[in-house]
């Protein structure tokens, strides 16, 4: 257990000291880092990590006010467990006196249990603005964008929006854009006029011709000049206005830019003045602030003057380096600045950051996109995700529809030559487990997955595709704790497993329990989904690793069904998007098969289920093992068949072939499954209703013999033209030795001249026919 103590200065200037014990053996589990760096951040300076628990001793006489990460001791007030669970940011404890009365503020950093947080969630925070700003700035867009915004009006939301403004300008791209602007600053060729002394001019022009002539401010030629004796000039003007031209970097671009970054700094100005100087979002504006006039106490913006007007289309704000980067800045602040995020309190109010929540956020359009590619789709419903809130008002504001627990869904179709398909993408949509089957839904509570993406043929409703098996779901959770895949699936995942490694990997598994770790618990969340979830093809959980190599279990031989992991991170250079992309296009080409093995089996499970009763089999009848397999007694048909007489009786069991006329006369039948894929054959003679004659037949399928066949083979009396010949195999299973059918139970049998006529039967029918004695 590690322990560390610390003075906190409280109001009257006085100070008091705390100690925290960590209850893990962790080193790195209390930290105080550097006021530059806390600052630097926007964090407090003792640091904890999230997950672990702690304890707490203040100075006798001195307590925490009720809070709900702090378990108060029963025994001593000044002391107790502060329990941050899974909360990411700064939390504020007020200390109070004997008299109950606050005399101070102890704040705790809790950090994430990833080492890179930091970095991750200022870039994810960047990415989705700049996703809400493509998404706003569409030609679609259902507003019309005021780039006006009054923070005063919603201070609620006021820290969100500034997490969203503050993603633009501390990004890395920001600042290097900023740095290659003033290195290298647009320029343009200015016309300088000046006054000089007419006795340093070289150059005569038209334009100094004329001031010559005509200027005032003039002195006398001498007498001895030539100019003067010729009688052409008398008088010249003593200075002349001359002309050049000038490199100069006050360009209309530069303008731009300056002008972007004072309305940087005036808003985030605005912002300091409006919040409490003890919050977090006070010294993270200061931070930027800061930042912003140094930027512009640079040399080249002081040599820039004022804009007048705002050069959108200029080519350089658009194209060139530096500049284009931030103009799109400049449009990313304007709008996200009128933002209001619906799921941002989930992600950092009260000086919350709730890295993995953000990374769910993340991943939504990650996917998105992906999706958008892969099927290449143009989506509907992206007018969920951005809509405006009170419209009627000037100025109003727009707002983000990204909410944990609130389903969003984007639908498209997949146009293929081979096929059609309609696809959803799914933000947190519920399966409901009251739905019965064959409706969609959970067989048994309701799920949420974090993403869903559901494909089906394009001519039916999702609704009808659930009913007839023709519906996949593919879902995909967010795990941003999880490192790597031995923390979600074991030591090696691909090697063979054996009873010695199973049990060590239990015994760990129990060990960890015990301890308070549930790692496995993400594990059994996916074969949840999978088998819970009616008609799921896929689970696969996607964290934040560096690995680029992608886990994937086969359910079978093919693509889907299927379980695995994927590591997508935020990463400009490479954020494993790649991987989810291959694996995508495998499920397209797996769709685009229409003898897939998954296409089988979905159609196997509606043609079972589509009857809500089925035939029941009470009796004993062979295993469906080896050879018997394909035994399934719905499925089994047998041939209730006709002898005519003892001679072809005779002819049956010698030459072990039983036959039937084909054709339109009375005695033939119609060649369906149930006469061409017989398994059995149950002979009856004349009168003969009761009858023990099962027989075998050859399961490759009946041969058609021509009448001169017949007589070859001895045939007695043959009378048609062709015929459908069976072959008796051998001998029935012993479970059917010995028994008695009634054929009159049969619900094919007819009575009087009908009673010859072949029918066929399932082996489930045939059971129920049984003579008891």
């Amino acid at each position: 257990m590690t322990s560390s103590t610390f003075e906190i200065l409280l109001n009257n200037k006085s100070s008091i000291k705390i100690t925290l014990w960590g209850e893990q053996s962790d080193e790195n589990s209390i930290l105080k880092i550097d006021a530059a760096e806390a600052f630097e951040n926007g964090e407090a300076e003792i640091q904890i990590k999230e997950g672990l628990s702690y304890e707490y001793q203040l100075e006798s006489g001195y307590s925490f006010d009720s809070h709900e990460l702090i378990k108060t001791s029963r025994s001593n007030s000044n002391s107790g467990r502060i329990v941050p669970n899974i909360y990411v940011g700064t939390i504020s404890f007020d200390i109070l006196n004997e008299e109950r009365q606050k005399c101070g503020v102890l704040k705790l950093e809790v950090r994430s249990v990833k080492t890179d947080y930091r970095g991750d969630y200022r870039m994810m925070l960047e990415d989705i603005t700049e996703k809400c700003t493509d998404l706003i700035l569409q030609h679609s867009s259902p507003v019309t964008q005021l780039l006006e915004t009054d923070f005063e009006q919603d201070p609620s939301t006021l820290y969100q929006r500034f997490a969203f403004i503050k993603s633009v300008l501390d990004s890395e791209e920001f600042k290097d854009a900023i740095h290659k602007i003033v290195i290298n600053p647009v320029t343009k060729w200015m016309t300088v006029e000046a006054e000089r002394d007419i006795r340093n001019l070289k150059r005569f022009d038209s334009n100094v011709m004329r001031q010559i002539s005509g200027s005032s401010n003039r002195i006398n030629i001498p007498e001895f000049h030539t100019l003067n004796q010729k009688g052409i000039l008398r008088t010249l003007p003593q200075k002349i206005n001359s002309y050049s031209k000038k490199e100069s970097i006050d360009t209309p671009e530069n303008k731009f830019v300056k002008y972007a970054l004072e309305s940087f700094l005036d808003l985030v100005g605005k912002i300091k003045i409006i919040v409490d100087t003890k919050t977090r979002l006070h010294s993270e504006a200061a931070i930027l602030e800061d930042q912003l006039e140094q930027f512009l106490n640079h040399s080249v913006f002081k040599e820039v003057s004022r804009l007048n007007t705002l050069p959108l289309n200029s080519p350089v704000l658009q194209r060139k380096e530096g500049y284009r980067e931030v103009f799109r800045a400049w449009l990313m602040f304007e709008l996200a600045a009128k933002l209001v995020w619906h799921g941002g309190d989930d992600v950092y109010s009260a000086g919350k950051r709730d890295v993995a929540k953000l990374y769910e956020y993340w991943l939504f359009f990650k996917l998105l996109d992906i999706v958008n590619e892969i099927f290449n789709i143009k989506p509907k419903g992206l007018d969920q995700l951005i809509t405006p809130i009170n419209k009627n008002v000037i100025g109003g504001t727009l707002g983000l529809n990204l909410k944990g627990g609130k389903r969003i869904a984007i639908e498209g179709t997949y146009k293929n030559e081979i096929r059609n398909l309609k696809i959803e993408f799914s933000f947190n949509r519920s399966f409901s487990g009251k739905k019965e089957y064959p409706s969609g839904g959970s067989w048994t509570k309701d799920m949420r997955p974090d993403y869903t993406l559901s494909i089906w043929p394009e001519a039916i409703s999702q609704e009808e595709a659930e009913r007839e098996e023709l519906i996949v779901h593919i879902h995909f959770d967010a795990k941003y704790k999880v490192e790597n895949l031995k923390e979600l699936f074991g030591d090696d995942p691909e090697n063979d497993a054996n009873e010695e490694n199973i049990q060590n990997s239990l015994n760990k598994e129990k060990e960890e329990e015990a301890k308070g770790n549930f790692k496995r618990v993400d594990l059994l969340k996916m074969h949840a989904y999978k088998d819970a979830i009616r008609r799921t093809g896929g689970v696969y959980v996607l964290y934040p690793g560096k690995s680029n190599e992608p886990y994937s279990k086969k359910g079978f031989h093919e693509i889907l069904p299927g379980l695995g992991a994927f590591a997508i991170r935020p990463d400009k250079a490479n954020d494993g998007s790649l991987e989810v992309k291959q694996f995508l296009n495998e499920v397209v080409r797996h769709f685009l098969n229409r003898a897939s093995q998954r296409e089988k089996a979905a159609y196997r499970t509606y043609d079972i289920h589509k009857d809500s009763l089925s035939d029941e089999v009470h009796e004993p009848i062979p295993e469906a093992y080896g050879n018997n397999r394909s035994l399934m007694p719905d499925e089994t048909f047998v041939l209730v068949a006709f002898y005519k007489s003892e001679e072809q009786l005779k002819w049956i069991e010698e030459n072990g072939l039983y036959n039937l006329r084909t054709g339109s006369n009375r005695g033939s039948l119609n060649l369906d499954c149930g006469v061409t894929s017989v398994r059995y054959l149950l002979l009856h003679g004349n009168n003969e209703t009761k009858t023990a004659r099962l027989i075998k037949l050859n399961d490759k399928g009946p041969r058609i013999f021509s009448k001169q066949d017949m007589v070859l083979k001895n045939y007695p009396n043959p009378r048609g033209e062709f015929y459908l010949v069976y072959k008796i195999e051998n001998e029935v299973e012993e479970e059917f030795k010995d028994k008695i059918w009634d054929i009159t139970k049969l619900k094919n049998y007819q009575t009087g001249r009908g009673s010859g006529m072949p029918f066929s039967v399932t082996l489930s029918q045939l059971m129920k026919a049984i003579v008891k004695d």
